[in-house]
C-alpha cells in the first residue's frame, strides 16, 4: 500500500529523542529554546515561540491581535476544521468567504465585503503548502486597519515573492504566522506548533500564555541562584512543547532543504506525467510563489465520481485523500452563518483529490500512482443519459 503521506525520521531524531530524555529536562526546556532560535533564523522572523500544536498557535495568535467574545474573524471554510474551532475558543465568529479556483486559498477581492464593525482579523491559510496572496490579502487589510494572522499550518519552507525578493512563509508579512508539525506535514515532531512575528509585544504574550500564565519561566527559576516565588498575574494556558519534541525538530530543520527540494522535484514528475492524462487537472503554482507541495491536489473532470476514483485507486494500493474539507459542511460548524456563497470551496471538495507525495517516495512508488489514477479514472466516470460525455 502506498499511503497518502510518510514522516521522514530515521536515527539523527531518534537520537536526538535519546538524549533529550537522559538529560533529565524533557517539558520545555533549552531544546525548545535552541529549536525557536534555529526556527527564527530559518524564516528570517524576529521571534519564534514553541507550542504544543498549530491549533494553540492560532489561538494564542488571535487572542494577540484581539480576537474576543462578539468579533467576528473573515477566514475561508475551505480549510482543516482548527481555524474555526479556534476562533469560536476566543468567543468570536467566522465569517467565510470563499476561494480561488485555481490556488484554492482566500480570494482577496472577497474580503472587503466581509467586513463589519465587528471584524478584529483576517484568518488567510496558505493552503497545501502554497503560499495564498499575502500582498493582496495586506493590501485590503492595511487600508481597513485590520490585522492579519497567517495559518501556516502546511507552509514550512514555502516561498513568495515581496517586493521583488523570495522570502520564506514564516517572515510575517501579516502580522503572525502559525505552523504545524503533525505528521502529515513537511517537518514533524509528532505534534507541535510554532509563531513566528516581528511584534515583541505579541511574542511575551505568547510565552505568558503558553505556560499557564507563569510570570516566571521553568528554566529561568531553576537557573537562578536565588529563590524565586512566580506569580500568575493573568490566565494562560498549558500549551508547552516538549523538550523532547524540539530535539527531534532541530534534527527535522538539517534536512529541510534537502527534503522539499525532493518534494518539488515529484511534484514536477507528477505535472509531466498528468499533462497528458485526460479527467484531470494538476494544481497550479503562480510565478510568485513557490510550494513546498505539502499536498498534491488534483482536480477531476465533472463526469468523475470522486469516490469511485478514489475506491479504485486503493484497490489498487494507493490511499488518497478527497479535497480539502470545508467547515461549514460539518456538524460542528453547521450553525455559524453564512453571509456569502461559497461554490468554489464546495466545488474543491467534491471534485479534487489528493495523490501521496512524500519525500522517500521512489520512482516506481509514483509511477504506480500514476498507473493507477490512469486505470481508475475510465472506472469513475459517470455515464451520461444521452451517452455525451457530462459536463
Amino acid at each position: 500500500m502506498i499511503p497518502i503521506a510518510k514522516p521522514l525520521l530515521g536515527e539523527a531524531e531518534a537520537e536526538a529523542a535519546r538524549a533529550a530524555v537522559l538529560s533529565g529536562w524533557v517539558s520545555q526546556g533549552p531544546q525548545v529554546a535552541r529549536f525557536e532560535a534555529a526556527f527564527a533564523d530559518l524564516t528570517g522572523a524576529a521571534h519564534a515561540c514553541a507550542v504544543s500544536n498549530c491549533t494553540t498557535a492560532l489561538h494564542l495568535a488571535l487572542l494577540a491581535v484581539g480576537v474576543g467574545p462578539g468579533s467576528e474573524v473573515i477566514t475561508v471554510s475551505h480549510s482543516f476544521i482548527a481555524g474555526a474551532n479556534a476562533i469560536r475558543q476566543c468567543g468570536a465568529t467566522p465569517v467565510f468567504v470563499d476561494i480561488e479556483p485555481d490556488s484554492y486559498n482566500i480570494d482577496p477581492r472577497n474580503i472587503a465585503a466581509a467586513v463589519t464593525r465587528r471584524t478584529s482579523a483576517i484568518l488567510c491559510v496558505h493552503q497545501m503548502g502554497l503560499p495564498c496572496d499575502i500582498a493582496g490579502i495586506l493590501e485590503v487589510a492595511r487600508g481597513l486597519g485590520v490585522p492579519v494572522v497567517e495559518d501556516a499550518a502546511c507552509g514550512i519552507g514555502s516561498e513568495i515573492e515581496i517586493n521583488g525578493g523570495w522570502q520564506k512563509i514564516g517572515r510575517p508579512i501579516g502580522d503572525v504566522v502559525c505552523f504545524s508539525f503533525h505528521p502529515r506535514k513537511v517537518l514533524t515532531t509528532g505534534e507541535g506548533g510554532m509563531l513566528t512575528t516581528d511584534n515583541a509585544e505579541y511574542d511575551s504574550r505568547f510565552r505568558l500564555w503558553r505556560q499557564h500564565g507563569m510570570s516566571v519561566s521553568d528554566t529561568a527559576r531553576h537557573g537562578s541562584p536565588k529563590v524565586i516565588f512566580e506569580d500568575y498575574p493573568v490566565r494562560g494556558y498549558n500549551y508547552r512543547m516538549t523538550d523532547i519534541q524540539a530535539a527531534v525538530g532541530l534534527e527535522q530543520l538539517k534536512r529541510l532543504r534537502e527534503v522539499i527540494a525532493r518534494r518539488r522535484a515529484l511534484a514536477r514528475y507528477y505535472h509531466d506525467a498528468l499533462a497528458t492524462i485526460d479527467g484531470v487537472s494538476p494544481p497550479s503554482e503562480p510565478s510568485w510563489a513557490q510550494s513546498n507541495w505539502q499536498s498534491y491536489c488534483v482536480r477531476l473532470a465533472d463526469d468523475i465520481d470522486q469516490r469511485g476514483l478514489m475506491q479504485a485507486m486503493l484497490d489498487r494500493g494507493v490511499a488518497t485523500r478527497r479535497g480539502i474539507m470545508n467547515m461549514h459542511q460539518e456538524a460542528a460548524q453547521i450553525d455559524v452563518p453564512l453571509p456569502f456563497p461559497l461554490p468554489q470551496s464546495e466545488m474543491a471538495r467534491d471534485h479534487c483529490v489528493l495523490l501521496p507525495l512524500y519525500a522517500q517516495m521512489t520512482g516506481s512508488e509514483q509511477d504506480q500512482v500514476i498507473d493507477a489514477l490512469r486505470d481508475a479514472l475510465p472506472v469513475a466516470r459517470i455515464p451520461a443519459p444521452d451517452g455525451l460525455r457530462v459536463g
